[in-house]
């Protein structure tokens, strides 16, 4: 009984999360020369003084285990023109998700070309949370520049409308 209602619950949390809109961005970090990244709905700023920002990561995921041992991370706010790289770096596992995507280094990471807003970050801690683990980050670097960013909204990705 525990086991029906418990999976009634996770069904209509998800259903709950997807009415939710997001910003899309994808979480990166560079570690023994390779070059890591993985697409996040789950960031969110913490604090203003000093700059922090907390992202939700996969307790499995090889991601995790290179800003965990390179001790940095970068997040890339995408724009709406980027849900290609956001389906990219969302499907495809382990090294091998940069090619074919345009980026340049930026304080040690990966900053991908044409994203609305880049902060390079230091984590300063980690907090397990379920399934995925919260990584704390203080903001070394930010830079923000024109255009729309791209959301994720009933598990379709658009943008946000003024009204």
């Amino acid at each position: 009984m525990t086991a029906q209602l418990d999976t009634g619950i996770q069904h209509t949390f998800r259903e709950a999360m997807a009415s939710v809109a997001t910003p899309v961005s994808v979480v990166t970090t560079t570690w023994e020369d390779n070059h890591y990244g993985a697409t996040v709905s789950a960031f969110s700023s913490l604090s203003m003084d000093p700059p922090m920002v907390l992202v939700s990561l996969d307790r499995r995921s090889t991601l995790l285990t290179a800003v965990r041992s390179a001790g940095r991370f970068g997040i890339n706010i995408l724009s709406v023109s980027q849900a290609a790289t956001a389906l990219k770096f969302a499907s495809s596992r382990g090294i091998g998700k940069f090619d074919g995507v345009s980026w340049q280094p930026d304080s040690g990471l990966p900053r991908l070309d044409g994203a609305v807003s880049w902060l390079a970050c230091d984590l300063v801690d980690s907090v397990q949370g379920g399934d995925h683990i919260i990584a704390l980050g203080r903001v070394v670097s930010v830079e923000t520049g024109d255009g729309t960013p791209l959301t994720y909204h009933r598990r379709v990705f658009g943008t946000h409308v003024a009204l």
